[in-house]
């Protein structure tokens, strides 16, 4: 008995040390595990993010050549009305599915601001399907979705954790445009 209780703490110290590697272990997969789906999440996000900006890009590029006949001095190509619904049509359904995708993965400040930078797009869209009449003052709609643009990627990359500074262009584009209206009338550069 007393070889036993002279082994004792050698005994606890060995059983002690197995348990705080097997602990120690576990919380360092469990870290690892959690970092790889972040990781895997991220990617994701970032797909969804960019895959959406795509599609409202290519809704506003073809909203914008079909409205260049109501922007003198416009570089938009104009596009035949027909072709230009077809495009639009084409370009809604691409959007609709990957609206879905940023509203699963998307933080609620990105879908917000992607919500806005959508409506906005919308608005030139409407225009150049004949909804609405054209405003007296064009280039403050195409400014409205400059602007949401940048709010969305500025939400987008903070989402990300992107980092860098910023990369807004409404007000570049909005100085491109005030003096191509004063020579030429083009707010379409976004």
């Amino acid at each position: 008995m007393s070889t036993l209780l002279t082994q004792l703490p050698a005994l606890l110290g060995v059983l002690v040390g197995t348990l705080g590697t097997i602990l120690a272990t576990s919380l360092a997969d469990r870290a690892r595990w959690r970092r790889s789906q972040n990781v895997r999440w991220d990617e994701r996000r970032l797909d969804a993010y960019v895959d959406f900006a795509h599609a409202l890009k290519e809704s506003y590029a073809v909203a914008l050549r079909m409205t260049a006949d109501l922007r003198p001095g416009s570089h938009s190509h104009p596009i035949d009305r027909e072709e230009g619904l077809a495009r639009l049509a084409e370009s809604d359904a691409r959007r609709t599915i990957v609206w879905e995708n940023l509203l699963l993965l998307g933080d609620e400040p990105t879908v917000v601001a992607a919500a806005r930078w959508r409506d906005a797009v919308w608005q030139v869209e409407r225009l150049a399907r004949g909804i609405v009449e054209a405003p007296p003052d064009i280039a403050e709609a195409l400014t409205q979705v400059n602007e949401a643009r940048d709010g969305y990627y500025r939400a987008a990359r903070g989402s990300l954790g992107v980092q860098g500074g910023s990369v807004e262009q409404s007000a570049a584009l909005q100085q491109a445009l005030l003096g191509r209206f004063t020579a030429t009338s083009d707010p379409a550069a976004g």
